[in-house]
Protein backbone atom coordinates (compact mmCIF):
# COMPACT_ATOMS: atom_id res chain seq x y z
CA UNK A 1 0.00 0.00 0.00
CA UNK A 2 1.04 3.26 -0.70
CA UNK A 3 2.24 6.58 2.03
CA UNK A 4 -0.58 8.47 2.96
CA UNK A 5 -0.36 11.48 0.83
CA UNK A 6 -2.49 14.32 0.27
CA UNK A 7 -4.25 11.74 -2.12
CA UNK A 8 -5.92 8.93 -1.27
CA UNK A 9 -3.82 5.41 -1.42
CA UNK A 10 -6.72 3.58 -2.63
CA UNK A 11 -6.39 5.91 -5.73
CA UNK A 12 -2.75 5.72 -6.07
CA UNK A 13 -2.59 1.72 -5.50
CA UNK A 14 -5.24 1.29 -8.02
CA UNK A 15 -3.50 3.31 -10.56
CA UNK A 16 -0.51 1.66 -10.09
CA UNK A 17 -1.85 -2.12 -10.31
CA UNK A 18 -3.53 -1.12 -13.53
CA UNK A 19 -0.43 0.30 -14.74
CA UNK A 20 1.53 -3.00 -13.64
CA UNK A 21 -1.26 -5.31 -15.30
CA UNK A 22 -0.40 -2.78 -18.91
CA UNK A 23 2.65 -3.22 -18.37
CA UNK A 24 2.55 -7.10 -17.57
CA UNK A 25 0.26 -8.07 -20.53
CA UNK A 26 2.46 -5.95 -23.11
CA UNK A 27 4.92 -8.67 -24.20
CA UNK A 28 2.29 -11.60 -24.33
CA UNK A 29 -0.06 -9.21 -26.36
CA UNK A 30 2.84 -8.45 -28.80
CA UNK A 31 3.54 -11.88 -29.26
CA UNK A 32 -0.14 -12.95 -29.89
CA UNK A 33 -0.08 -9.67 -32.29
CA UNK A 34 3.52 -11.35 -34.24
CA UNK A 35 2.11 -14.47 -34.13
CA UNK A 36 -1.04 -13.32 -35.72
CA UNK A 37 0.73 -11.12 -38.58
CA UNK A 38 3.16 -14.10 -39.84
CA UNK A 39 0.05 -16.39 -39.91
CA UNK A 40 -1.44 -14.07 -42.26
CA UNK A 41 1.60 -13.28 -44.10
CA UNK A 42 2.16 -16.95 -44.67
CA UNK A 43 -1.18 -17.46 -45.78
CA UNK A 44 -0.98 -14.81 -48.00
CA UNK A 45 2.53 -15.93 -49.27
CA UNK A 46 0.81 -19.58 -50.36
CA UNK A 47 -2.11 -17.80 -52.09
CA UNK A 48 0.50 -16.31 -54.27
CA UNK A 49 2.14 -19.18 -55.01
CA UNK A 50 -1.46 -20.98 -55.46
CA UNK A 51 -1.97 -17.94 -58.13
CA UNK A 52 1.41 -18.17 -60.05
CA UNK A 53 1.07 -22.18 -60.29
CA UNK A 54 -2.45 -21.55 -61.71
CA UNK A 55 -0.73 -18.78 -63.97
CA UNK A 56 2.25 -21.43 -65.22
CA UNK A 57 -0.44 -23.99 -65.84
CA UNK A 58 -2.06 -22.04 -68.38
CA UNK A 59 1.05 -20.71 -70.09
CA UNK A 60 2.30 -24.16 -70.27
CA UNK A 61 -1.17 -25.55 -72.06
CA UNK A 62 -0.44 -22.87 -74.52
CA UNK A 63 2.85 -23.50 -75.39
CA UNK A 64 2.21 -27.00 -75.76
CA UNK A 65 -0.70 -26.09 -78.22
CA UNK A 66 1.52 -23.90 -80.09
CA UNK A 67 4.53 -26.74 -80.16
CA UNK A 68 2.02 -29.77 -81.09
CA UNK A 69 -0.21 -27.46 -84.31
CA UNK A 70 4.00 -26.68 -85.43
CA UNK A 71 4.57 -30.59 -85.19
CA UNK A 72 1.41 -31.45 -87.24
CA UNK A 73 1.67 -28.67 -89.99
CA UNK A 74 5.45 -28.68 -90.49
CA UNK A 75 5.50 -31.85 -92.41
CA UNK A 76 2.98 -29.83 -94.68
CA UNK A 77 5.05 -26.88 -94.63
CA UNK A 78 8.51 -28.47 -95.53
CA UNK A 79 6.57 -30.02 -98.47
CA UNK A 80 5.41 -27.05 -100.24
CA UNK A 81 8.79 -25.28 -99.16
CA UNK A 82 10.75 -28.47 -101.21
CA UNK A 83 8.25 -28.20 -104.20
CA UNK A 84 8.41 -24.49 -104.38
CA UNK A 85 12.65 -24.41 -104.30
CA UNK A 86 12.93 -27.37 -106.45
CA UNK A 87 10.35 -25.86 -109.20
CA UNK A 88 11.37 -21.99 -109.08
CA UNK A 89 14.98 -21.31 -110.72
CA UNK A 90 15.22 -25.19 -111.99
CA UNK A 91 15.02 -25.08 -115.83
CA UNK A 92 14.52 -28.63 -116.48
CA UNK A 93 11.51 -28.23 -113.86
CA UNK A 94 10.21 -25.60 -116.11
CA UNK A 95 10.89 -27.00 -119.16
CA UNK A 96 9.05 -29.97 -117.97
CA UNK A 97 6.07 -27.90 -116.48
CA UNK A 98 6.10 -26.08 -120.07
CA UNK A 99 5.91 -29.70 -122.16
CA UNK A 100 3.14 -31.14 -119.73
CA UNK A 101 1.22 -27.60 -120.25
CA UNK A 102 1.50 -28.34 -124.23
CA UNK A 103 -0.06 -32.06 -123.63
CA UNK A 104 -2.53 -30.77 -121.73
CA UNK A 105 -3.35 -28.22 -124.69
CA UNK A 106 -3.21 -30.70 -127.28
CA UNK A 107 -5.47 -33.23 -124.97
CA UNK A 108 -7.98 -31.57 -124.61
CA UNK A 109 -9.28 -29.72 -127.74
CA UNK A 110 -10.84 -26.01 -127.98
CA UNK A 111 -14.47 -26.38 -128.02
CA UNK A 112 -14.66 -23.25 -130.53
CA UNK A 113 -12.74 -25.27 -133.28
CA UNK A 114 -14.81 -26.06 -135.94
CA UNK A 115 -14.96 -30.36 -135.93
CA UNK A 116 -14.12 -31.95 -139.13
CA UNK A 117 -15.40 -35.54 -138.51
CA UNK A 118 -19.07 -35.36 -140.51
Amino acid sequence: MAENTWMNSQVTDAVTQSNVKVLGDAPAESMGMLYQMLAQSTGMSMQNMVANQQHKNSIDSAVVTGAVTILYTLDTATTGKATQEILNGNPVAESMTSLKGVLAAYNNPNPNTPSFNT
